[in-house]
């Protein structure tokens, strides 16, 4: 690399068409500009700089190093040879341009030449390559050095986030086997609506008025789902209907709730830290909030022993909570609930387990991924209590497929299953419009 920006140095102008030459030189440029700017500026001031200050700055201290230099190159090629100096200096390197792209969902490294991204939930191979994996690893550390956060061969799975609030998981070797992993899930700069999600056929507009009501009302909820359903999305959404005048504390493992509303406190648990101390578990910070006064609880999901503290919650007063889990099916949701209580180490007795998760949850959502990419509410129940003492869960609403089209696109339609829930009369009395209506099945449906 040094050499080619040796053969290149004392030419005063370059007039030649982008082509692979001309690539190889702007980023021997690249290299050469980006250690000249480590070595000779105070990189850490340029850092504290507003995006824009810091481009005209890096742009001023390039133009410098190239006239002292005498290197001329085309409009063009400078304002690349900045923004790959910007990328790789203070940025995100190859993923900035993903990361800026608002369409794209998700981005997937599956090694430094394989990048995957996520549009309208399909997967598609974009054109984005990393030099090699310690390029993608150099990117990884810019990512978790800022939140004190390291991933190394003695801890090699990291969890971070972005500035934006994008989730971010990587692995490298031993445990990964095909170099450095990276997932990126991205999040919208403006949190979706209930109507963004009406629009998307996520669900319909009697779903839709109706879970409205169930957030009003003071209902706890559970969101079920798979990985990349919509849960956290869906949780936004329910939450902004949460009245103002309620405190809310939500707690998560890696922050990515934004709720737009006043009287949010959020807590994120902490992982241990070199010594291996310092850990402060999810379980710990739910039986913290039940000190602070909170009206309603929200724990982006749970996947242990927290489960139990978090019905304990809904149980002694904090209705209105929401929560998620990883499950396929609303059964599983509960059998999953069951397994994670029993995980807290209490020696109870799985009827009283039962008997205590059934006293806690009002309302099960459940959504799917399906095979087109689509998102969808597949079913909204509610868990109720029979007169012998047994749960059941009776579904409200739910989706029906009926076709698939040749694109691979799925068809179907949301329909009420004509069961009145118990809950109605607690809707009505909070002062949500609602009648046994609602919940009568249409002779003809909307396809979706």
């Amino acid at each position: 690399m040094a050499s080619l920006f040796d053969r290149r140095i004392n030419q005063t102008i370059t007039t030649k068409p982008v082509n692979s030459e001309n690539n190889q030189y702007i980023e021997g440029l690249v290299e050469h500009y980006k250690s000249r700017l480590l070595r000779d500026t105070n990189l850490e001031a340029l850092t504290s700089l507003s995006q824009g200050e810091m481009r005209l700055k890096i742009e001023q201290l390039v133009s410098q190093f190239m006239s002292e230099e005498k290197v001329i190159i085309p409009r063009q090629e400078k304002s690349l040879l900045i923004s790959r100096i910007l990328d790789e200096s203070v940025g995100f390197g190859p993923l900035e341009p993903l990361i800026a792209d608002e369409s794209i969902t998700e981005i997937l490294i599956n090694g430094h030449d394989e990048v995957y991204i996520e549009r309208f939930g399909k997967l598609e191979l974009s054109t984005i390559t990393f030099r090699d994996d310690e390029h993608v690893r150099h990117v990884v550390d810019r990512i978790v050095a800022p939140i004190g956060r390291r991933i190394d061969e003695s801890s090699p799975m990291v969890d971070a986030r972005l500035p934006d609030g994008s989730r971010v998981n990587a692995v490298i070797p031993p445990v990964s086997l095909n170099g450095t992993l990276v997932s990126i899930r991205k999040f919208r700069k403006e949190p979706f609506q209930i109507e963004d999600m009406l629009q998307f056929h996520t669900f319909d507009q009697q779903m839709a008025t109706f879970l409205q009501a169930v957030t009003k009302s003071k209902l706890n909820t559970l969101i079920s789902g798979g990985t990349g359903s919509g849960k956290t999305t869906l949780l936004n959404v329910l939450a902004a209907h949460i009245p103002h005048g309620e405190r809310v504390i939500t707690i998560e493992d890696s922050a990515e709730l934004r709720l737009d509303r006043p009287n949010v406190i959020g807590m994120e648990a902490r992982s241990e830290n070199v010594e291996g101390k310092g850990e402060i578990t999810i379980r710990q910070l739910v039986r913290n909030a039940l000190r602070m006064r909170p009206d309603r609880i929200i724990v982006g999901e749970v996947r242990s022993g927290e489960a139990f503290d978090m019905l304990q919650a809904m149980n002694t007063g904090h209705e209105g909570s929401i929560t998620t889990v990883h499950a396929n099916s609303t059964d599983d949701a509960l059998r999953r609930v069951e397994a994670m209580v029993v995980m807290a180490g209490l020696e109870l007795p799985a009827r009283i387990i039962r008997e205590y998760i059934v006293g806690a949850l009002d309302i099960i959502v459940q959504v799917t991924r399906l095979t087109d990419g689509t998102r969808k509410v597949v079913a909204i129940s509610e868990v109720v209590q029979d007169t012998d003492g047994e749960h059941r869960i009776k579904e409200i609403f739910t989706f029906k497929r009926t076709h698939m089209t040749e694109k691979g696109e799925i068809v179907g339609h949301f329909t009420p299953t004509g069961y009145i829930p118990q809950c109605l009369e607690r809707l009505q009395t909070f002062g949500n419009d609602i009648t046994e209506a609602l919940f009568t099945p249409q002779k003809e449906e909307v396809r979706v």
